[in-house]
């Protein structure tokens, strides 16, 4: 039922909606006078579009920063001791999820009483449906905790990676206006604008170097370490014996460190994902940052795509630069990210890709 609404079909409706969020965000983040910290950011991004895109709810925005704000103590507490003691973060947990699941079910109403006014069928749309396909009609408690997974599985890891992204952007301006250059052949970026009705998903697929930067995003900060299997019959490894039933962790980010295919990895560089080294082809299991095998990531053809539509937009029309003297440490728990968010300024820009001048700074005029 899931892979349904990772379809190429749904994504192809999904992804107007996706630019939208984008876009109205880039907005926001340019007209804002001070600097942003873009990991906060982009986990406000990642739920918005979750919550408007994904599951097509028509939240007002003052009741979304505060479902977000429910969310983010709900995420902190996830890992939390199983104690159920007055203060502790497993209760905080148990007390933003019931909190959550209040507002998600009073949303699912109003969703299933309003049918009006829609253009696409959204994820939870599929899941309704899908359920009477299969001759079960999903409760309310089954339509929450779906709802609930979808947001947990389109959230930090994404707001990880975009957060990843917009850093080595920073750091490597010549792989920004190597975007440019391709989003400009392929006919997309014209006088600093995106064309109208030239994005959609076969064209997206088609911009091989955007593709590279992303795999390379991926591949140097993977959002999370690595994944769990169970041992279905018991194997050997390197002399030694791993019996059946054993639970077993393979670490993608080790993987990555090590897999022989890789030159220089500690060096961003998305030429090697290009035609003329395909680093990443040489055996089915040195780059696997949704994880590899039949139990694959679900959602990595979303991720990738969200992905891909905020680096068209911030190679076309943001200007952005570092707010800090240095770049900031990366930590890598719960999942990779700057440790003090990366403080970065926004700009807004014109059609001609000038800076637009807002405030006092337009009335400065010629001094500025």
């Amino acid at each position: 039922v899931f892979s349904k609404i990772f379809s190429h079909e749904a994504l192809e409706s999904y992804l107007p909606k996706i630019q939208l969020v984008i876009k109205d965000t880039l907005r926001a983040w340019s007209s804002n006078p001070e600097p942003i910290n873009v990991y906060h950011e982009t986990q406000k991004l990642t739920f918005r579009m979750a919550i408007r895109v994904l599951l097509g709810f028509r939240i007002p925005d003052e009741e979304l920063s505060r479902l977000f704000e429910v969310y983010q103590q709900f995420v902190e507490n996830v890992f939390s001791l199983p104690v159920d003691l007055p203060f502790s973060g497993y209760r905080r947990g148990i007390r933003a999820r019931e909190t959550l699941q209040k507002g998600l079910e009073k949303a699912i109403q109003e969703k299933l009483q309003n049918t009006q006014g829609k253009d696409y069928a959204d994820a939870l749309d599929i899941l309704i449906e899908s359920g009477k396909e299969h001759g079960k009609e999903l409760t309310m408690q089954e339509l929450k905790d779906g709802t609930l997974e979808l947001i947990f599985a389109a959230y930090a890891t994404t707001a990880s990676a975009s957060t990843s992204l917009i850093m080595q952007l920073l750091k490597h301006p010549r792989v920004l206006e190597k975007l440019r250059e391709e989003l400009r052949s392929k006919g997309i970026l014209h006088n600093g604008c995106i064309c109208e009705g030239s994005l959609h998903l076969d064209n997206i697929s088609s911009l091989h170097y955007l593709d590279c930067v992303i795999k390379e995003v991926l591949r140097l900060f993977t959002p999370i370490s690595g994944g769990y299997r169970t041992v279905l019959q018991t194997f050997e490894l390197d002399g030694f014996q791993i019996p059946k039933g054993w639970s077993v962790m393979y670490s993608i980010r080790d993987t990555h460190d090590t897999a022989p295919v890789f030159k220089d990895v500690d060096v961003f560089d998305p030429d090697r994902f290009g035609q003329g080294r395909s680093e990443d082809k040489d055996g089915r299991f040195h780059y696997l940052p949704f994880g590899g095998g039949v139990r694959t990531c679900l959602g990595k053809h979303l991720a990738k795509l969200f992905l891909k539509a905020l680096a068209i937009e911030l190679a076309s029309t943001s200007r952005f630069e570092l707010a800090t003297r240095t770049f900031p440490k990366i930590t890598l728990v719960p999942v990779v990210h700057p440790v003090d968010g990366l403080k970065v300024k926004f700009f807004g820009l014109d059609s001609n890709q000038n800076e637009i001048l807002t405030g006092t700074d337009a009335m400065l005029g010629a001094t500025v």
